[in-house]
């Protein structure tokens, strides 16, 4: 499979750990087999998808948040707009999303601060019935694979492999089901993106997508790539957090979704499910001692990991950046030229 884009890693390998730090040292990206999330579940999830989607407007807007810095329930099409994050004034996406946040919290005061709204409750549709259930199976199953990805991402690292637990056991994640379609007519503005360019915000997002080619990935060679999951596939990315940790030695990368529209006049869709695993939100994120040395300084000072995120989602949902710091670097110009 060398000649895939990007790489596809086996987690049941023992070289998984060398493996991951390669992918991470390149392009960011890699896919991942022996995840054990069963394949009639990953159908199901899209399946609820298109049932969700497939509602009127109206009717999906009941399950909207009143309050746009509380990331729950249904997002309309032009509401959100990724490149905000990186400070581009580019039109809104063009996708529509649900998103939920762990449903069960824990006697834990970490779960219960109201102060940046990541364990708000959950807004959750009634039709189709089976969306919460068959999404809430999937949470468990993704939340287990994060914690495998980041004990292998560790000892890849040169670090015990349970270095990230006291970092992300109590962990602000979130798992969002993006729907875009393309309808016969519609257009895309100029610059307008399903997805605007963007780099994740966290430490390591586990992403469930159709084949409908769109998500692109900039490659070290400075071109845009389209990513096409192989069958049975998720499909991998480190975020700025983890750029953070490791001191630029893995790179979060920018990626985005091309706008999907009709092609000869027939409706098209793609559904992509992401899982964010953002760590702790009081998690003080500093230089790795593997990722530092004579010559090789921090680049960035410690901050907390809550902070951080918290400042990309708010710019993301079209509100004030609230100074949140860019990984881009030399890579800039993939999005402002």
């Amino acid at each position: 499979m060398s000649d895939v884009f990007p790489p596809v890693i086996d987690l049941t390998s023992p070289s998984a750990p060398e493996l991951i730090d390669s992918a991470c040292r390149t392009v960011g990206f890699f896919q991942i087999l022996g995840h054990d999330i069963p394949t009639n579940l990953m159908d199901s999830v899209l399946d609820v998808a298109d049932q969700f989607f497939g509602q009127p407007l109206a009717q999906k807007m009941t399950w909207a948040s009143t309050a746009p810095e509380v990331e729950r329930g249904y997002s309309a099409k032009g509401t959100e707009g990724l490149a905000y994050s990186l400070d581009l004034d580019n039109p809104p996406d063009l996708f529509e999303a649900i998103t939920i946040g762990r449903e069960n919290l824990p006697d834990d005061p970490a779960f219960h601060d109201t102060e940046h709204h990541f364990f708000a409750p959950n807004i959750w549709p009634t039709t189709p019935p089976a969306l919460k259930p068959t999404l809430l199976e999937y949470w468990d199953h993704a939340e287990r694979v994060v914690h495998r990805l980041t004990s292998l991402m560790a000892v890849g690292l040169g670090l015990s492999g349970d270095y990230f637990e006291p970092f992300t056991d109590k962990a602000v994640e979130a798992l969002r089901i993006n729907y875009f379609e393309g309808r016969p007519g519609d257009t895309a503005l100029p610059n307008q993106f399903g997805i605007g360019p963007h780099t994740d915000y966290g430490i390591v997002t586990v992403l469930l997508a159709d084949a409908e080619p769109a998500l692109q990935v900039y490659s070290p060679d400075g071109h845009w790539r389209y990513v096409v999951p192989v069958e049975g596939a998720l499909v991998v990315n480190v975020g700025d957090l983890m750029s953070r940790w490791t001191n630029d030695r893995w790179r979060s990368t920018l990626h985005r979704v091309t706008p999907v529209l009709s092609k000869d006049n027939v409706i098209r869709r793609r559904r992509s499910i992401p899982f964010f695993h953002e760590g702790n939100y009081d998690a003080l994120v500093e230089c790795l001692p593997t990722c530092t040395g004579p010559g090789n300084p921090p680049r960035y000072g410690p901050i907390t990991g809550g902070e951080h995120v918290l400042a990309k989602v708010m710019a993301g949902r079209l509100l004030e950046a609230a100074g949140a710091e860019s990984t881009l670097g030399d890579r800039a110009d993939a999005v402002t030229g």
